[in-house]
């Protein structure tokens, strides 16, 4: 009687969770929208702006209720993307790496207002380089600015560091702006950090992100650099026009931009995060705390430098890691990752338990955003202007 109860349990449990996933997705609005139909608009927003292939996990009360693939992994050979498939992370990598520096934040390993030259017994500029580029701090011997930089504003993005120092017209790595006073999106600021840790901590970022954040959460295929198991199972990016690039499988480790992932380990991740399950609440709470108001017309590109008052209705702003915008729903914490054929977002919003993740292998897919963002969670809060995610039925 025992053994008959025991499985007739495990049935009612299988049960119970499969029709948990498989249930209508509750979002912002509180209006239902069925997984049948999230999966036709997909399908039709693909087919519309030519995106080869996409994965998709959606959040209600803080756990997936949906998570599907559709497409191909390379438009050629006509594989599709599963769950495991392996997608280029791209700048997915920053929210990643920043969890992990809020442990040791957490821990008290690491102050966030501490100037990082002050963790090191010389200065940055004085290390041998050991990596292609990333490593080589020889720019800043007579830049004086750089020893203010604090974790926190390389976090939040007013490190006063560019994107990355082969954008400029010398390729020489400066501060351009005071440290701490403006956002300005910077691979090269969460960099200095990675690189200031290792020396400090004597690890590699990679020993660093399995301790913290992969064992932990069993993220069993992510790493920030390429591994041999992913050879059986990756998609290629393409671009606009649907032609494969050719996969970069041998970059240097970076905490802004080399993470590796997959669909189901970028899932576990985010429910993670919302569970609070390698931080604590009140860690969680400030590191989606904005730390800057950001005020430029657009992210990138000229009109970066210039300000206006677009985006006060949603406070848009910069957490540690993560954008931040307000809505009626509360915060909503983002991030974006673009790389060549791989275009990414993810937005949560942890009071409600309500999220999505978008991974995909095209240069068109930030342009359905607006419409899958809507549709899937009701979010009409996304900064698409600023982020210069101009939908396919607007563009030329």
């Amino acid at each position: 009687m025992k053994i008959k109860n025991y499985y007739f349990i495990l049935f009612l449990l299988f049960h119970f969770s499969s029709v948990c996933f498989g249930q209508d997705i509750v979002r912002l609005d509180k209006k239902k929208i069925s997984a049948a139909s999230l999966d036709a608009k997909i399908k039709s927003l693909m087919k519309s702006a030519n995106v080869e292939g996409i994965a998709i996990a959606v959040f209600n009360n803080n756990k997936p209720v949906y998570k599907k693939t559709f497409g191909y992994k390379n438009a050629f050979t006509k594989d599709p993307i599963k769950n495991e498939t392996n997608f280029y992370g791209a700048s997915l990598s920053k929210a990643v790496f920043a969890v992990m520096v809020m442990t040791l934040v957490q821990k008290g390993i690491l102050d966030l207002d501490k100037p990082l030259q002050d963790y090191l017994p010389k200065p940055i500029y004085e290390y041998k380089p050991t990596k292609k580029w990333h490593d080589n701090y020889e720019d800043l011997r007579k830049d004086t600015a750089y020893k203010k930089i604090t974790a926190r504003m390389c976090l939040d993005h007013t490190s006063g560091f560019p994107n990355w120092r082969w954008n400029e017209p010398d390729e020489k790595l400066r501060v351009k702006t005071t440290p701490g006073s403006r956002y300005s999106y910077s691979g090269e600021g969460l960099v200095y950090l990675q690189v200031v840790l290792e020396y400090y901590l004597d690890k590699p970022l990679e020993e660093m992100m399995q301790e913290s954040v992969f064992i932990p959460l069993k993220m069993n295929n992510s790493s920030y650099k390429w591994l041999p198991k992913f050879e059986k199972d990756y998609c290629v990016g393409h671009n606009s026009k649907g032609e494969p690039y050719e996969k970069d499988k041998d970059n240097d480790v970076r905490s802004a931009s080399t993470l590796e992932t997959t669909l189901d380990d970028y899932t576990l991740f985010t429910k993670g995060v919302l569970n609070n399950q390698i931080l604590t609440a009140s860690t969680t709470k400030e590191m989606f705390t904005q730390q800057i108001k950001i005020k430029s017309i657009k992210q990138f590109g000229p009109m970066s430098l210039r300000d206006s008052t677009a985006n006060d209705k949603i406070n848009l702003g910069y957490g540690l890691g993560w954008g931040l915008l307000q809505s009626p729903h509360g915060t909503g914490a983002f991030k974006e990752g673009h790389g060549d054929g791989f275009q990414h977002y993810s937005i949560i919003f942890p009071q409600t338990g309500i999220g999505i993740v978008i991974l995909s292998n095209s240069d068109n897919t930030e342009s359905i955003y607006t419409e899958l963002l809507e549709t899937a969670i009701g979010d009409i809060y996304t900064p698409w202007r600023w982020q210069d995610h101009i939908p396919y039925n607007l563009k030329k």
